[in-house]
């Protein structure tokens, strides 16, 4: 019993979704009928999967219906034969007459018509077959004379070639034939003729389980008395196989282990196997994703590199499925190692031009948003150097169009993930019911209109950064989700029941006040302190006067080229204009304006419509700053006054910053800025 249960193993072990090379031994010698005007043989190479192999010995073992394995096998042979049309006959209680059993893509008119067919030297391929009990292949049935009866059938129907072998029971008997059919002249190669005489085997099992349950038995006997002969078809299959204990600990590993690894079946035995073959920047990520895995019967993988016998690393693609017993038990773990080497180098080699295009893009979109040399934003690069190295989150506040996305790609760029993704998304801008799907993927059939899985962003940014803008506009329910990446470092998909581990760097930005949001219960509170581990102010444009004629200088040069002009100078009003207004929106409404006036200009010389640059309306009570005013003062008197109004209180609805309609930070950066002592206003 012992000996049946392992070569069980053996063939669940094979049952894994990789292509393998699928070699049978023990092959009979074959009698092939060869026209003599036949095509020059060719040689095949025929890869089947194992999985579809092992899935038809399930369906044998588990009781499938007859029918159902025959057709699965015609079509695991189908599948990996370019051209052949197979069925599979069953011999009649009279031992007379061939009886369909399954032929999943003949015509009705050819099933129908070769249905019933009687056995005999001459008749046929399968007729012969099955009446000489050893493997017939007619390389061309209009030249052959066993097939004179059928020509014009043939001739309509389009086959020229048959082959079949003989379904034989383990004592002897023939139980039928499997065929293979095809619209060409063709003789078979030898691992043709291998393929066949496998799945004749393959169907022979199936046949004889179904006729009764001590043939059940016998072929149960004849498993397990070939566990050798399973293991060596385990020994060819080119993935690297490893069948480990429910606790993880490896008891057997493939030819394929033992090749590429360089060590023993005794050394893979080896608690320390591990260590001697993951790479030591895996190992840890490996070791704690195993442990949560196999606590419970599901299957996973991940992607690793290991060390071959030749001291370099490759990745492989580990998938760890579980064997087990009636009652739901993991008898045993089985782990198949894929080589993904190449597509991770195809990956990299992308990653890395996208990484330049992105550089870019930068260079050539956004480089208007860094020019400067103001106290304020070399105080903001300053903090950019300081953090980028790390790995530690950051939150980007400031008002629109400040720039906060360069501001992320930059620390980006600078950090060690610059190589990796960088992907950002607006969660402003995505309805509140799909930003968990967009963030965190969703399993098929999860919702309507999930007609298949899909990956989510976190996962795209797996190894690099995720830059989620507009971060006070999450939902309730996702704030929960981005809490447990940012503590444990694994999410699940929607839909899904299975952690899925990430290493991901997460920036994020707002123009709203995060601390308000929390008072008011719209955002939370743990989630705001895992986010303000790194807090980043980003100056509004007003605070950087002093870099405005370097924008301006940028921003005209390019525009200009944009539309073919030639403005080589600025006018002294233009510059005034710019220099003195307040700009509410920022760098984009400068570059707004600066197009439009190009586009306007006629001369060399830049100029400016001063009407565009009327007064806004105030948005409170607080009297609005006059365009052409002594800003400093006239700022303080208005920061002052609003402090007065709300008794020194800052943030908050009844706090100065909503009185002035801006965010909070940035009201504290100005009365610190103007050495204004906001408590003086309490006692008010």
């Amino acid at each position: 019993m012992a000996a049946c249960q392992r070569a069980l193993l053996l063939c669940d072990t094979l049952c894994n979704d990789q292509p393998a090379v699928f070699v049978m031994t023990d092959a009979r010698t074959s009698t092939t009928f060869q026209d003599q005007t036949s095509a020059t043989p060719r040689a095949y190479e025929h890869t089947l999967s194992s999985e579809a192999v092992l899935d038809a010995l399930k369906m044998i073992l588990i009781g499938a219906p007859l029918n159902d394995v025959l057709t699965s096998i015609a079509l695991l042979i189908e599948a990996h034969t370019p051209g052949a049309l197979c069925s599979v006959f069953l011999l009649d209680e009279d031992g007379v007459h061939l009886r369909y059993a399954a032929a999943p893509r003949l015509s009705d008119e050819y099933r129908i018509a070769t249905d019933g067919v009687s056995i005999g030297p001459h008749v046929g391929a399968c007729g012969a077959s099955a009446y000489l009990g050893q493997p017939v292949f007619v390389s061309d049935v209009l030249s052959h004379p066993h097939f004179a009866s059928f020509r014009a059938l043939l001739v309509q129907t389009g086959m020229r070639a048959a082959w079949s072998s003989p379904i034989i029971s383990h004592d002897g008997k023939v139980l039928g034939t499997f065929g293979m059919l095809y619209g060409e002249v063709r003789e078979p190669g030898p691992s043709e003729i291998q393929l066949i005489e496998d799945a004749s085997r393959i169907a022979g099992i199936a046949i004889e389980r179904d006729r009764s349950k001590s043939a059940l038995a016998a072929a149960f006997e004849k498993i397990k008395n070939s566990e050798a002969e399973l293991r060596q078809i385990v020994d060819v299959i080119p993935q690297a196989i490893v069948v480990m204990t429910p606790e993880g600990k490896a008891i057997y590993a493939n030819r394929a282990t033992i090749e590429y690894s360089g060590l023993s079946l005794d050394e893979v035995r080896d608690d320390g196997f591990r260590s001697r073959v993951f790479h030591p920047e895996d190992l840890q990520r490996l070791l704690e994703y195993r442990r949560k895995a196999l606590s419970s019967p599901v299957p996973f993988e991940n992607e690793y590199r290991l060390l071959g016998k030749d001291g370099k690393y490759r990745w492989f693609v580990i998938r760890y499925n579980p064997l087990l017993d009636e009652n739901g038990k993991v008898v045993r773990w089985y782990a198949t190692a894929t080589d993904i080497d190449d597509r991770k180098r195809a990956e990299d080699r992308m990653r890395n031009e996208t990484v330049a295009l992105r550089e870019e893009i930068v260079r050539s979109s956004m480089f208007e948003e860094i020019v400067g040399s103001s106290e304020a934003l070399r105080k903001v690069l300053a903090e950019v150097s300081r953090v980028a190295p790390t790995d530690s989150t950051v939150l980007i506040q400031g008002e629109t169009g400040t720039g906060k996305e360069l501001i992320a790609r930059a620390i980006h760029n600078r950090s060690k993930r610059a190589n990796r993704a960088f992907i950002r998304v607006n969660c402003g801008a995505i309805p509140p019911s799909l930003i968990a799907s967009e963030l965190f993927g969703h399993e098929k059939g999860s919702f309507t209109g999930a007609l298949q899985r899909r990956l989510g962003r976190f996962e795209s940014a797996d190894g690099g950064t995720i830059f989620l803008d507009e971060i006070g506009e999450l939902p309730p329910e996702t704030q929960v989700a981005l809490l447990r990446i940012l503590q444990e470092r694994e999410f699940e998909r929607v839909g899904g029941n299975q952690p899925i581990s990430i290493d991901v760097r997460v920036l994020t930005a707002t123009n709203k006040d995060l601390n308000a949001a929390v008072a008011e219960g719209t955002f939370r509170k743990d989630l705001f302190y895992r986010l303000n581990v790194f807090p980043i102010q980003m100056p509004g444009l007003r605070e950087r006067r002093d870099d405005i004629p370097l924008l301006a200088e940028y921003l005209i040069d390019r525009f200009a080229k944009r539309v073919g002009k030639r403005i080589t100078k600025i006018s002294k009003k233009a510059l005034d204009l710019l220099q003195a207004y307040h700009w509410p929106g920022n760098i984009r409404e400068l570059q707004n304006v600066i197009e439009r006036a190009v586009i306007l200009s006629d001369g060399e010389t830049f100029v400016l419509d001063e009407t565009w640059f009327a007064p806004v309306s105030p948005k409170s009570a607080v009297p609005a700053v006059p365009l052409f005013a002594n800003l400093v003062e006239q700022e303080r008197d208005l920061i002052e006054n609003a402090l007065r109004e709300a008794h020194g209180q800052v943030s908050g609805p009844a706090g100065a910053a909503a009185k002035l309609g801006i965010p909070r930070q940035t009201l504290e950066s100005k009365i610190r800025k103007l050495r204004i002592d906001r408590y003086r206003f309490k006692a008010s």
